[in-house]
């Protein structure tokens, strides 16, 4: 089954309208399909895929070259050869691309694959210059979680310099892409509420959402992936955090953690974990966004439209905050077997822990936001979190999404998360921001909810909220947001 990104292989596929060898780079998380999407786009034609070795302490650079060799010569049923450098190896790989058709090669993880030989990056170049390039029916695709990595050593690299023809960043599948998971399997009666319990763990990862049982509820799925000794994701946090950050792993750790109370200004991050404000802290922050585990999100000026120098550090991937609030600090009783019989709704904090994953869910799917209110990219000059410093004069203002659109007009959307029907004092609340929101002359503010439980019919007669925006809508990919 696959499932989502549309526009990603109409990407690729345009790719191949053009007469001539294709360089593209594929990169984000572990677990998010990258090299699924590879396999989806090289869908009938030749594929040769060749991955990288985990990193470990002893892992050399001749161990890579020997393994790219051998994985080579079992798909193209040839022997494999030891080389001392990697030119050696590609011109190999080049001789042995089936020519008259359409090839599509991976090279899977090649941050593992080259971060051990400085001549790496160089010798890959001058490969392509000399013979990738001369082949007009190949597709390279360079694929990597190691997005930092990637980053630096090919996409902002002088060597590559003109020679890529494309660069995907994957970030999560969006809720609607992800409900076709459920849809797709045959259970279409699994209500909106026990969805959102389960992306609340799972996000738009498609490896994790490929683990869910449709079949299963919500509670028992969770404890499944996450409560038993064998489940598969007791283990994932470090499997990813050490896979991608290595030796350093523990300072984005500290950071991640730091964030999974809520968002945060950098001074409020480090001040956290006792770091002070340096170049390498800003490149932690930096390399998780790359990563897509945090995001940064700016406030503005609503009437020059200006980005302001206040900014904020959020949690984008929500399986960490789970990871960290309720596997990491069990891990002996889970081990143990003791806390599989353990009911969701009596961990600490659960329903908190939701709320803040729901929230999260629909700043990662705000385009949707978009489509359920009519406006196209090109009606919006700003969207995303709104928040002001409090003064001597007024409070501070906090919006969970503003949307600023032409013609003057402020969305300002509450995301409310309640396991219960949302009652009319959500009413109180908004028109609370509104009052300390500072707002030029001239500007309209038009007030939105976004639930996923219900609202009362006295919220729903008051008829304050120019929209009441259900889950159910986001999940069903409502609107016409292209």
């Amino acid at each position: 089954m696959f499932v989502g990104r549309r526009h990603e292989l109409a990407s690729l596929n345009a790719l191949q309208k053009n007469q001539k060898a294709n360089l593209v780079v594929v990169c984000g998380r572990r677990r998010i399909g990258k090299s699924r999407l590879s396999e989806e786009f090289a869908s009938g034609q030749a594929f040769i895929r060749i991955s990288g070795i985990a990193p470990t302490a002893g892992t050399t650079a001749q161990e890579q070259r020997d393994e790219f060799s051998r994985q080579l010569a079992q798909q193209t049923n040839s022997l494999s050869v030891t080389a001392s450098e990697w030119t050696t190896v590609f011109r190999l790989l080049c001789e042995r691309i089936p020519t008259g058709k359409r090839v599509v090669v991976l090279l899977d993880e090649i941050s593992w694959m080259g971060s051990m030989d400085h001549q790496f990056v160089s010798q890959l170049k001058d490969c392509w210059d000399f013979y990738f390039s001369k082949l007009p029916k190949l597709t390279l695709i360079l694929c990597g979680s190691v997005s930092a990595w990637i980053e630096k050593e090919i996409i902002q690299s002088t060597a590559f310099v003109g020679r890529l023809s494309l660069n995907l960043a994957l970030k999560q599948l969006s809720v609607n892409e992800s409900n076709e998971f459920w849809l797709q399997r045959g259970n279409q009666n699994i209500k909106a509420f026990e969805k959102l319990k389960m992306l609340a763990i799972t996000g738009g990862v498609p490896r994790y959402l490929e683990l869910i049982n449709p079949n299963a509820s919500a509670d028992e799925n969770i404890k499944s992936l996450c409560f038993k000794p064998e489940s598969p994701l007791v283990n994932e946090f470090n499997s990813i955090f050490t896979d991608i950050f290595g030796a350093r792993s523990d300072q984005y750790r500290k950071i991640i953690q730091a964030l999974a109370q809520g968002p945060k200004e950098q001074k409020e991050i480090l001040a956290g974990i006792n770091l002070s404000k340096s170049g390498q802290t800003s490149e932690y922050l930096s390399e998780l966004e790359l990563a897509g585990f945090i995001s940064r999100d700016y406030s503005w000026q609503i009437k020059s439209g200006k980005l302001s120098n206040i900014s904020r550090y959020r949690l984008q991937d929500v399986f960490l905050r789970f990871y960290l609030k309720y596997i990491e600090p069990n891990k002996e009783a889970i081990s143990s077997g003791l806390f599989y019989e353990k009911p969701l709704s009596s961990l600490s904090g659960w329903n908190a822990l939701l709320g803040l994953q729901f929230e999260a869910l629909i700043q990662n799917n705000r385009l949707s936001v978009l489509s359920l209110l009519n406006l196209s990219s090109a009606d919006v000059e700003h969207i995303g979190p709104y928040f002001q410093r409090p003064t001597k004069s007024r409070a501070g203002c906090q919006v969970d999404l503003l949307i600023q659109a032409k013609q003057n007009i402020l969305y300002v959307c509450e995301i409310k998360f309640s396991k219960n029907l949302i009652g009319s004092s959500v009413v109180k609340e908004m028109q609370a921001k509104l009052n300390n929101m500072r707002k030029p002359k001239g500007y309209s503010c038009v007030p939105i909810l976004i639930h996923v439980n219900g609202v009362t019919d006295e919220l729903e007669d008051a008829q304050y909220f120019y929209r009441i925006i259900d889950f159910t809508q986001i999940l069903n990919g409502e609107g016409n947001y292209e």
